[in-house]
């Protein structure tokens, strides 16, 4: 299993941007999937995740603001992130669940909120 984390960058304060997630040696649809994030000199933070049956959680600083959602035929997992924030300047990560309880990460992508 893989999964390739894209979509980061440079953005202003009120921007936004869409992370994609293309997972690759299993499919997405019956998987538990979520988004998280680094910032420097803190730990890794959960910030969405979306269940098999199409539930999605959020943390409360994003409530509003970001939209977790999947597209099983294009086996890939988003993260659109509007009015975005200096705060939200992380390295964000997916991650996929196995039924087994395993967890897969992709690569982080970057994401900088700047003006």
């Amino acid at each position: 299993v893989q999964l390739q984390a894209s979509g980061g960058g440079l953005v202003h304060p009120g921007g936004s941007l869409r992370l994609s997630c293309a997972v690759s040696g299993t499919t997405i649809g019956t998987k538990y999937m979520g988004w998280f994030r680094q910032a420097p000199g803190k730990e890794r933070e959960w910030v969405a995740r979306i269940v098999p049956g199409g539930t999605t959680q959020y943390t409360d600083s994003v409530k509003g603001r970001f939209t977790i959602s999947r597209d099983n035929a294009k086996n890939t997992l988003y993260l659109r992130m509007d009015s975005l924030k200096p705060e939200d300047t992380a390295v964000y990560y997916c991650k996929l669940t196995r039924a087994n309880s395993v967890d897969y990460w992709g690569k982080g992508t970057q994401v900088t909120v700047s003006s």
